[in-house]
């Protein structure tokens, strides 16, 4: 009784994946704006740094969620979806970072309209998962439940959505770009930008397991 007493009950899990899905948020914001600004050398540089800022701040709270995971006797869901989510979700808010460097590792010139999509679809599949990870501490509530299972529909659509521009992305460079080097290169950042919804969606199925084992 005593021993039982001593130990962590509950960590703020809810919490962390508020906060982490926020810094995802804030980074995938940070991108857009690089793309938008992308021309201007000053605000590339002020937006890169944002992304990076933003996932250095999304891996310290995955750091805390998993430190906390080690220390805690009882969760609030399972313990190995606490684990998936919070990593998946890292996942994302690194690809978004990457998605940036190699930008820059790659000297890209310009932003093609495809590009531009991607990115649209990407902040707005972030901008959805920020949504249904605040409803997860409040899935006991039925109609809650049933909100957040529509919003990881979105999220399905989003992606899939994302897969047709890519495939078109893809059709027309072939068929158009005559630079082999240019090609590589959006290419890479095309695929990134697709990894970025895909990944997105692998959260959206967390939760949904999630949602149908504890509503």
């Amino acid at each position: 009784m005593l021993f039982s007493k001593l130990l962590p009950r509950e960590g703020n899990f809810f919490e962390m994946f508020n906060q982490h899905a926020d810094r995802i948020v804030e980074a995938a914001h940070a991108f857009s704006s690089l793309v938008a600004n992308y021309g201007d050398l000053d605000l590339r540089a002020k937006y890169n740094q944002e992304v990076d800022n933003a996932e250095r701040a999304a891996d310290r709270v995955t750091h805390e969620c998993n430190k906390a995971l080690h220390v805690t006797f009882i969760t609030p869901i399972d313990r190995e979806q606490i684990h998936s989510l919070i990593n998946t979700m890292d996942d994302v808010a690194d690809l978004i970072q990457d998605s940036a460097e190699t930008m820059a590792l790659y000297d890209v010139r310009h932003m093609t309209e495809e590009i531009v999509r991607l990115t649209d679809l990407s902040v707005k599949c972030c901008e959805r998962l920020r949504d249904v990870v605040k409803l997860l501490g409040h899935i006991a509530d039925q109609a809650t439940a049933e909100a957040a299972l529509k919003t990881c529909e979105e999220i399905d659509r989003l992606e899939s959505d994302a897969d047709r521009v890519m495939r078109t992305a893809m059709s027309k460079l072939f068929r158009e770009e005559p630079d082999v080097r240019e090609v590589i290169k959006l290419k890479a950042i095309y695929e990134l930008l697709e990894t970025i919804t895909d990944k997105c969606e692998d959260v959206a199925n967390v939760i949904e397991g999630i949602i149908l084992e504890n509503s």
